[in-house]
């Protein structure tokens, strides 16, 4: 199964582009891991019809947030329908148990005591910058972190964060079972 574990960084802010809208929103990086080759990617704009291979041929996609994200900011420059792909989002599956919006960073820290390099708002400021080559290192960590947390989670089946008000780690019970099947089509009904 080919899992593309996958982020971006934005060159603006919602305040900026004047919406809460995703799409709206300008791509300035998109980092990926691709489980065929073991290694990570780094596109900018100019160079995206050389990444949507890697999503036109994966079985899954793996994200933090890129159901309501990443996904709608990429969407409308792709020629695949990103949302058709098998999606595994680990913020949302940790929301639909705990009902809180747990940031990665935490995440990371409290189940595996490794931590993003910076904050989105960083990426945009060197941007603006042109710092190109700080958006992609802190990029392609933040898909490191979300590799580790997503390995961690369909191994041990589990998730760790720390409680606002105790301080206390929370361990989170994770069904991964399904999170690496895939469905075949059907063969005209044939059992």
């Amino acid at each position: 199964m080919r899992k593309i574990i996958f982020d971006i960084e934005t060159k603006n802010t919602f305040d900026d582009a004047q919406t809460n809208d995703p799409a709206d929103l300008d791509v300035s990086v998109v980092c990926l891991y691709d489980s065929q080759t073991d290694d990570y990617y780094s596109f900018t704009e100019d160079q995206f019809n050389d990444m949507w291979p890697y999503f036109e041929t994966a079985d899954m996609i793996v994200t933090y947030n890129g159901k309501h994200f990443d996904l709608p900011c990429l969407q409308p420059h792709s020629p695949v329908n990103l949302s058709a792909i098998k999606h595994v989002d680990l913020f949302e599956k940790m929301r639909d148990i705990t009902g809180k919006k747990l940031p990665l960073n935490g995440i990371a820290q409290a189940t595996l005591g490794i931590a993003k390099s910076g904050h989105g708002l960083d990426a945009i400021a060197w941007w603006n910058s042109g710092e190109i080559q700080k958006i992609i290192d802190y990029c392609i960590q933040d898909v490191k972190v979300t590799k580790a947390v997503y390995d961690h989670a369909f191994t041990k089946g589990e998730l760790v964060y720390e409680d606002r008000a105790t301080k206390k780690p929370v361990v989170v019970k994770l069904n991964t079972s399904d999170w690496e099947t895939f469905e075949t089509p059907s063969q005209g009904g044939l059992f």
